[in-house]
């Protein structure tokens, strides 16, 4: 089978809190959760109206913390004909668990989502992108634990995260497992990322725009783009006690994020990554 003569577009949405992202994990600790108001379950609600509007499918990589709280979403989410996938159960990173927790942890969360939807859930993505030449284990788990692919890599350099010597493409592993990367750009041999979040919120709409068209014009891989039901909530509460750095990355162009990504719907063509990817892992199999 031959590739797809144009790359098609994934869309992904990592459901979480804004009191449990990365940036502010140093100051709020899990067992801190329950002091801060919750507003993941309306900020996906009106994610999922900004979708049907635009006609995009997604796929919702998904905490089981949230599933347990709020399976009538989930449902929701599964029913518009999106693809449930799985972000592990509290956002801990790959790299601060053992082998015997994160499977636990994968496991659960998965057996939990598909008791909620009533179907197979077969996508991972890891807490920050947090796996990792460290922790190379956590495929073989993914793999045990019944998944069928995982984007849980960004090949770049950051200081939370990154694995700029693997892969940029979507690859099949030796343990069975697909591994989709997040999209990069490399330009006079620096390796730029393009993939959403917090760069997309920085940088100027039409830039992000001609990087993703560049991307798609040079490179036979689907393009993928990610982002957080807190980046289109502007009246969130602010996390105090922050460095600036952290602050300054989640809060940056809170403000125009959802008039940003429904430009992102309009202008390109979106569905959820078991569809997009599913004619290219047939063209690799052996």
């Amino acid at each position: 089978m031959q590739l797809p003569s144009r790359p098609l577009q994934a869309l992904t949405i990592d459901i979480e809190d804004y009191f449990q992202v990365a940036a502010f994990e140093n100051k709020i600790q899990p067992s801190d959760w329950g002091k801060y108001p919750i507003r993941v379950d309306r900020n996906t609600y009106r994610i999922l109206d900004i979708f049907e509007q635009n006609q995009a499918k997604a796929t919702f990589f998904i905490l089981g913390w949230v599933a347990e709280k709020f399976p009538e979403l989930i449902r929701e989410i599964h029913q518009r004909g999106h693809e449930v996938a799985s972000h592990g159960f509290s956002h801990i990173k790959a790299t601060a668990q053992t082998p015997e927790d994160f499977l636990q942890d994968v496991r659960s969360t998965k057996a939990l989502l598909e008791d909620i939807i009533g179907a197979e859930v077969t996508g991972y993505r890891a807490p920050s992108f947090s796996i990792c030449a460290e922790n190379e284990w956590a495929f073989a788990c993914l793999k045990e634990a019944g998944y069928v692919y995982s984007s849980s890599t960004y090949p770049i350099k950051h200081d939370h995260y990154g694995t700029p010597y693997w892969p940029a493409e979507p690859y099949l592993r030796k343990e069975g497992l697909w591994e989709f990367p997040m999209p990069i750009l490399t330009i006079k041999g620096r390796q730029i990322p393009i993939a959403g979040g917090g760069y997309f919120r920085l940088l100027p709409y039409w830039l992000s725009k001609a990087l993703i068209q560049r991307y798609l014009q040079n490179n036979t891989s689907p393009y993928m783009f990610y982002f957080h039901p807190w980046e289109i909530d502007h009246e969130q509460p602010r996390i105090e006690g922050a460095s600036f750095k952290s602050r300054f990355r989640h809060y940056v162009n809170l403000k125009r994020m959802e008039h940003k990504v429904a430009r992102l719907l309009q202008d390109f063509e979106w569905s959820t990554v078991q569809q997009v990817f599913e004619q290219y892992q047939s063209s690799h199999k052996a």
